[in-house]
């Protein structure tokens, strides 16, 4: 009886062995499996290009970014699959996303309990609409740019319906945090302290936990994907210490769940000189890439000086993101002409990217808009953007605004025309000696059509001449 219990016990004891085995063996194929996964996401995400610094890199591969949208809270609009596969069709692959509710059939991140919100419930069916925006986005390969923060969702008319309005939910009084009821000023004025809740400033952790708890939700949904930019705020006035602060909480949310993420944030000055914008320039812990869309305001020859300044001197270097290209005809920031312009100017300035602003503040993505992006990608499908520079010091003979040019000298140039004329373009830089013709063809931006391909003996400069005022691009080979 003895030697059979001792069977017994030597079988369960095998039998736990065994078990506890085949445990560690599973545990450690979840953990292989997961670790694989973390360093495949890790090398597919959008991040900074290795090669080429100014540059996005997307899935191992460098990318482009250029779009436009119908809106910018995006996930709002009713044919949201619709409206990004026909950027999709274009040449598309950016659009931007304000996290607010400012129009007419938008809908807020909270739910409503009787007659005020409750910041501790979420309304569901934001949520689901941006869900699948972002599912949406991701399976076409798009990337999305968020806003955290919609300064304009937090300032008149759209602060008097805002969920963190004091008067509008159930969770804090305008006594207890000291927020306003009203703020009738424009966002320039930062009369709104809900953007100076952070510790550095007045430190309101009453209003700082239910804004932490609506970022937190926000990465819960954008966190498992790799296609997200984040920027903090939409042309912000406030002090550095509130984008500073949310960009590291990001970042920080993001390393506690094995993630790494891109952050920015905008200013409003559009002299890109102002001092503001240094805290962005100036501070790559925080913010590992630039937006410089206020500068998009400017116009001709002066929006290209002021780009290429803050480009030249940037460092490190970094992408320098366009989320909004303003300039469409009715509205207040330029002509459609402008916004053309600006757009082509930011691609061949050496930009990570460009995206036109919805109507009527830009083009959005009408049909105008929707010919430009093929013919970006167009030209930019048969020149290697990524070993290409801004390269105006070619060209002589130039008048102001007339033509830029794009260019990997000795190899590849790309000159734009904004409204036709003629320029000679010096080939003789980084000429190669084995160079025997030259191959020239003209794209017809509006029509995206190209003209009939000529070639010619090579010489060291040539002359470009646009004969119509429409949109041209010429794409100059040296073989």
């Amino acid at each position: 009886m003895k030697n059979l219990w001792g069977r017994q016990f030597a079988v369960s004891n095998f039998v736990l062995v065994l078990l506890i085995f085949v445990s560690l063996c599973s545990t450690t194929v979840a953990w292989d499996s997961n670790a694989k996964k973390d360093t495949e996401m890790e090398k597919n995400r959008i991040q900074i290009y290795k090669e080429n610094r100014r540059y996005w890199q997307y899935k191992g591969e460098p990318i482009l970014l250029i779009g436009g949208s119908v809106e910018d809270n995006l996930f709002q609009i009713p044919n949201l699959k619709e409206h990004l596969e026909l950027l999709k069709s274009v040449g598309g692959n950016y659009v931007r996303s304000t996290m607010g509710w400012n129009d007419e059939g938008d809908i807020p991140p909270f739910k409503k309990v009787g007659d005020k919100y409750d910041l501790n419930q979420w309304n569901e069916e934001f949520w689901n609409r941006f869900q699948n925006f972002i599912t949406w986005t991701h399976e076409m390969d798009i990337i999305v740019q968020i806003e955290v923060w919609a300064t304009f969702t937090y300032y008149r008319d759209n602060w008097d319906v805002n969920p963190f309005n004091p008067k509008n939910n159930s969770n804090y009084t305008a006594e207890e945090t000291g927020l306003p009821t009203v703020v009738k000023d424009h966002p320039v004025a930062t009369g709104n302290n809900f953007f100076w809740s952070v510790p550095k400033e007045r430190n309101q952790e009453n209003v700082l936990k239910y804004q932490e708890k609506f970022v937190d939700k926000l990465l819960e949904e954008t966190l498992p994907y790799g296609h997200i930019l984040y920027c903090m705020d939409n042309e912000t006035a406030v002090t550095a210490a509130w984008g500073e602060y949310w960009a590291t909480y990001i970042q920080k949310k993001a390393k506690d769940a094995g993630r790494v993420v891109e952050t920015t944030e905008m200013w409003d000055p559009w002299d890109l000189s102002d001092e503001k914008h240094k805290a962005t320039f100036d501070h790559p812990e925080t913010y590992s890439f630039c937006d410089i869309s206020q500068n998009n305001h400017q116009k001709r020859q002066r929006h290209w000086d002021n780009s290429q300044k803050i480009r030249a001197k940037l460092s490190p270097i970094r992408p320098i993101n366009n989320i909004k290209i303003y300039g469409a005809d009715g509205g207040r920031f330029g002509s459609t002409r402008d916004g053309l312009e600006r757009f082509w100017r930011n691609i061949f300035g050496g930009f990570a990217s460009a995206r036109f602003h919805r109507p009527d503040s830009g083009v959005g993505l009408s049909k105008i808009a929707q010919a430009h992006l093929k013919s970006m990608r167009t030209i930019t499908d048969e020149l290697d953007v990524f070993t290409c520079e801004p390269h105006n010091d070619l060209l002589s003979n130039r008048e102001e605004n007339e033509a830029y040019t794009f260019a990997n000298p000795g190899k590849e140039y790309a000159v734009y025309f904004p409204k036709g004329g003629s320029v000679d373009l010096n080939l003789s830089v980084g000429k190669n000696a084995d160079a025997k013709t030259v191959k020239i063809r003209w794209l017809n931006i509006n029509k995206s059509e190209w003209k009939t391909e000529e070639e010619i003996p090579f010489s060291d400069s040539i002359t470009l001449d646009a004969q119509t005022e429409v949109h041209w691009v010429v794409l100059v080979q040296v073989e």
